[in-house]
């Protein structure tokens, strides 16, 4: 199917699957319940699982392959999200030419960083991609404000009219569409207790992931992809073959900066509003985090690894004191306070605490990340089932 493997063909429509039909799988909790607290079917979430997740996809095609260590992602998408943003403010507020400039503008830049950068190795390369990083930020928060909005940011506001748009009675403020259908239009469900809802700018996220999952498949797959892992497992050795390992660096490093480039254009077309923050040191590690946690190397990993981030930031971060005492209320006044006073800092504003508790089990038990962890259940079950087979049958009669 698609020129893949059949493996790779099932791992694709697996994601498909999920993707499609997430507002189903994010919502297993009925509205009102105690438990709805943990549902994360709602559009905002869900984008953001998505688009977090092309870029750690295009993150791990640098890191996973080649074994670069970037500390400097968020810097290109940052650039995306302002070349989008431009593009909606001058052009069309149409997202297909805002996404196509996003990617095209990271890459350039990718281009250059990539070419000054990849001329050291190991953490030298590292400490340049996050010097780069952080000059993206300090200009974008300071010097360049005419053009980035500075701390404030840039939004689409009621004065713009881009030139391919028609014009728009006063004091209204156009909104990111695809060819007139906004991107907020939202369909609800409700089935019993359970409400779902269908967002057209999650779904238009969603096949660009699922695109951007099917061409880093490809890559993996390709020539170029196993030039990528030589890259990886012995440069020594592709010199001594004659063969230059840094042009196969650069493009791959192009690549996952337009990948950074493509989600910063998303993230403008689903909330048309941009700062400098998303250039920050601290974002280009949650992008490390999300592929380390996942799997670095493997294809699914940093799909789970960015949705299993998101939905801690979004769902646990938002658990408060008096969440935590509706849930213990059956307890004794004095055990119920005590139960709320040691979990109280490991959620609310204290997530980051067992978000790092959480990554630092998973590289001690699991080097291999979230899909290591589920290889090795699947294979636990397996051998079970082979023992099971291999059992002789206890009716069977003796000879």
């Amino acid at each position: 199917m698609f020129g893949l493997e059949k493996k790779d063909a099932r791992l694709l429509l697996l994601v498909a699957t999920m993707a499609m039909f997430a507002p189903f799988l994010l919502n297993p909790f009925p509205e009102g319940s105690a438990m709805a607290q943990f549902n994360a079917g709602y559009p905002d979430l869900m984008q953001r699982f998505v688009i977090f997740g092309i870029l750690a996809i295009g993150f791990n095609i640098l890191f996973g392959l080649t074994g670069y260590l970037s500390f400097g992602h968020a810097a290109f998408l940052g650039v995306g999200s302002y070349a989008a943003i431009w593009s909606m403010k001058l052009v069309t507020m149409n997202i297909i030419p805002a996404i196509i400039l996003a990617v095209i503008v990271a890459g350039a830049f990718a281009l250059i960083v990539g070419y000054i950068s990849l001329r050291r190795s190991g953490i030298y390369f590292s400490i340049l991609t996050l010097a780069f990083a952080q000059m993206s930020y300090s200009l974008a928060y300071s010097v360049l404000t005419p053009i980035t909005g500075g701390e404030t940011g840039l939004q689409i506001k009621a004065h713009d009219t881009p030139l391919l748009d028609r014009a728009l009675e006063a004091g209204q403020i156009g909104r990111a569409n695809l060819f007139g259908f906004e991107m907020s239009n939202s369909v609800q469900l409700q089935l019993g207790g359970w409400e779902f809802t269908f967002n057209l700018g999650y779904y238009i996220a969603a096949i660009v992931m699922l695109g951007a999952f099917y061409l880093a498949i490809r890559i993996f797959r390709s020539p170029f992809g196993m030039m990528l892992r030589a890259v990886k497992s012995n440069q020594q050795r592709m010199n001594y073959a004659g063969l230059s390992p840094k042009p196969y660096t650069l493009a791959a490093f192009v690549i996952s900066g337009m990948y950074a480039g493509l989600a910063g254009g998303l993230m403008v077309a689903m909330d048309t509003q941009v700062g400098p923050e998303r250039m920050f040191w601290t974002a280009s590690g949650e992008i490390v985090i999300m592929v380390i946690l996942g799997g670095a190397g493997t294809l699914l990993g940093p799909v789970l690894g960015a949705g299993f981030i998101k939905y801690f930031e979004n769902i646990i971060s938002k658990i408060n004191e008096t969440i935590l005492h509706s849930w213990f209320a059956f307890l004794p006044d004095g055990l119920e306070d005590f139960v709320v006073a040691m979990v109280y800092p490991f959620i609310g504003k204290g997530w980051h605490l067992t978000l790092g508790i959480m990554f630092m089990l998973v590289v001690i038990f699991l080097p291999g990340g979230l899909v290591q962890g589920g290889q090795k259940i699947a294979g636990l079950f397996q051998r079970r089932k082979s023992a099971d087979a291999a059992k002789p049958n206890a009716t069977e009669p003796a000879e």
